[in-house]
């Protein structure tokens, strides 16, 4: 699919004119009304398998990163997007922080909304995403720059808006990587952050932890071996996880950004599942922090992972996967 198409077909599904917020925000901002625009809430369904505009991932191995990422768009990661740029708010001529840019979900919507007067520094850790980035916003976003970096490591400051989605447990040390990002906003300025909320991804961490080769391997249920094998599933779930343990819930969530020094932190969860077949359960593997989990294992390992995890599925009569997550807002004192 084309840039521009891919672009306007995203921005065509979460953006719609709101009547009733165009004088608060032309007089809070004293902008000329040119259009506000909000984001509308969306059921998430599945049709990862049944979209012939995405692109598919090797089912038998490993598809690199920003592939195997960008074909969760539409049921996972675009819907994200949606919440949390709704509840971050970016208005006309503002000058905005994307960190953890990934391909674009926020920072392209986020482009669009502060216009060409306002500007948006998306800050991804591979070239591989910033490419994909690049291709959807084609040439008509000046607004839009692109930059391949370390987040925590970035150095200006000053920004009327700095969000962050899902990047948080990523960092070297979260607390010092969020309380940077923080700092990057001016005085008065906001932060939004995302984050998946306490059992998000649920089985699906424990059931990759038990078809890796080391728990399929033989021996692994049998007496001291298997208490082996048990803690070591455990820890592999633990680092497999995409969660902030100190902030999975929003009561949680929200005091700790508060202890970052924003005031006003609104924190909220975003109730969401998905439904479950092979091909998406699998790609939740590849595209997802669950990735990690495989290590440097391969083709032949990982097709043996894939066979038992998808049987261990099979097996189960499993609700929709929780794809919760946290998203909160807070301002800096003034």
């Amino acid at each position: 699919m084309g840039a521009p198409r891919r672009r306007a077909r995203f921005m065509v599904g979460i953006l719609v004119s709101i009547g009733n917020d165009v004088a608060h925000q032309s007089a809070r901002s004293r902008l000329p009304v040119r259009c506000v625009l909000a984001i509308r809430p969306v059921r998430v369904e599945n049709r990862y398998m049944g979209d012939p505009t995405m692109e598919p991932v090797d089912a038998e191995g490993i598809a690199e990163p920003a592939t195997a990422s960008a074909a969760l768009d539409e049921v996972l990661w675009d819907p994200i997007a949606r919440a949390t740029v709704l509840r971050s708010h970016p208005i006309f001529d503002e000058r905005v922080l994307d960190a953890c840019s990934g391909d674009g979900a926020t920072a392209l919507p986020t482009a669009e909304l502060v216009g060409p007067g306002g500007l948006v520094d998306a800050v991804a850790s591979s070239e591989g995403v910033v490419a994909l980035v690049r291709e959807r916003a084609g040439e008509r976003m000046p607004q839009l720059r692109l930059h391949v970096g370390d987040p925590t490591e970035w150095p200006y400051t000053g920004y009327d808006l700095v969000q962050c989605v899902l990047g948080i447990p990523s960092f070297a040390d979260p607390e010092a990587g969020a309380r940077h990002l923080v700092e990057c906003a001016r005085p008065g300025g906001r932060a939004a952050f995302a984050v998946w909320a306490r059992g998000a991804l649920d089985p699906l961490p424990g059931l990759l932890a038990a078809a890796l080769p080391e728990a399929a391997g033989p021996g692994a249920d049998a007496g001291a071996e298997a208490e082996d094998e048990a803690e070591a599933e455990a820890e592999a779930i633990a680092s497999g996880l995409p969660v902030l343990h100190d902030a999975d819930t929003t009561g949680t969530f929200a005091h700790w950004l508060a202890g970052l020094g924003l005031v006003d932190v609104r924190a909220e969860a975003i109730n969401r599942h998905l439904d479950l077949d092979p091909g998406l359960a699998w790609a939740l593997v590849l595209g997802t922090p669950l990735r990690s989990m495989l290590g440097d294992l391969d083709d032949e390992a990982v097709a043996g992972v894939r066979e038992r995890y998808l049987a261990a599925l099979a097996d189960r009569a499993l609700p929709p996967v929780d794809i919760t997550t946290l998203v909160a807002v807070g301002r800096r004192p003034e």
